[in-house]
């Protein structure tokens, strides 16, 4: 039987080696673009998977003043759009990164 420093050595290997996964695992969300978009397309966000918007996109029609209310509307709800699509694309990643591990349900990372 392994001795208790042993056994203390190879659990803080194994959580270096977690953590430096973690830490890989998050920065790849920031490569990973998602597109929002509201009013059937007529507006359009590009975010990462982090929830870092890259870009707003708005079609020529929305640009009149009256309509400016409506267009602050679609917007914000290609933001959450895309917010949301961040959300699942990193969950997704996450979970391939977590599936061997032997996690107690609901548990998530990064803590």
């Amino acid at each position: 039987m392994k001795d208790m420093n042993e056994l203390l050595q190879a659990a803080q290997e194994a959580a270096q080696n977690i953590q430096a996964q973690m830490a890989d695992a998050q920065a790849g969300l920031d490569k990973i673009e998602v597109e929002g978009a509201s009013g059937g397309g007529l507006v359009k966000i590009r975010a990462t998977a982090k929830g870092r918007i890259l870009g707003v996109a708005l079609d020529d029609s929305l640009l009149n003043p009256s309509e400016k209310h409506m267009l602050e509307d679609l917007i914000a709800a290609a933001i959450n759009d895309a917010r949301a699509k961040a959300d699942a694309a990193g969950s997704a990643e996450m979970s391939k990164m977590t599936a061997g591990l032997p996690l107690p349900p609901g548990f998530k990372l990064p803590f």
